[in-house]
């Protein structure tokens, strides 16, 4: 079990997680049962090219939730999510044979010391090119640095 992070010992720029998630014909339709988004265009190749696409493409949300899960695991118990936000630039296209890997990078882009909040910048690529942009995460610290206790 990793320590829980510490307010106090964040600086701005520093990188507090950098993952590869690889998302399957498989993942999409779990997130499609999960969300209620039955949109054909996230599972079946005809129906996105009728409409343009080159092919299946992954959820938007799911590609922000798979950005976005690194910092709540980093946190741990350590405060909450305020809010996260991002700008869809690309879609993730998810091959039916090989899936799709996307990138993500987490750094503090910003500190509020009296709020005890921490921005994080998220960096997210498929195939080497950015897919969200302005893509932020606030996160609000609990008072103080020790482990919370929750009652019984």
């Amino acid at each position: 079990m990793t320590d829980s992070p510490k307010f106090a010992e964040l600086t701005v720029g520093s990188v507090i997680a950098e993952r590869s998630y690889h998302l399957t014909r498989d993942s999409l339709v779990r997130y499609a049962g999960a969300s209620g988004d039955f949109n054909p265009i996230h599972y079946r190749d005809d129906v996105a090219q009728e409409v343009g696409l080159q092919g299946v493409l992954a959820h938007g949300m799911l590609t922000m939730g798979v950005a976005t899960t690194p910092v709540a695991e980093w946190l741990g118990d350590a405060g909450v999510i305020l809010d996260a936000q991002a700008r869809f630039t690309r879609p993730v296209w998810v091959d039916a044979e090989s899936g799709a890997t996307v990138e993500v990078k987490i750094a503090v882009n910003a500190l509020d010391p009296d709020a005890r909040t921490a921005q994080f910048k998220i960096d997210t690529y498929f195939e080497g090119k950015t897919v969200l942009v302005k893509a932020l995460v606030l996160v609000q610290f609990f008072e103080t640095d020790s482990p919370r206790q929750v009652a019984n």
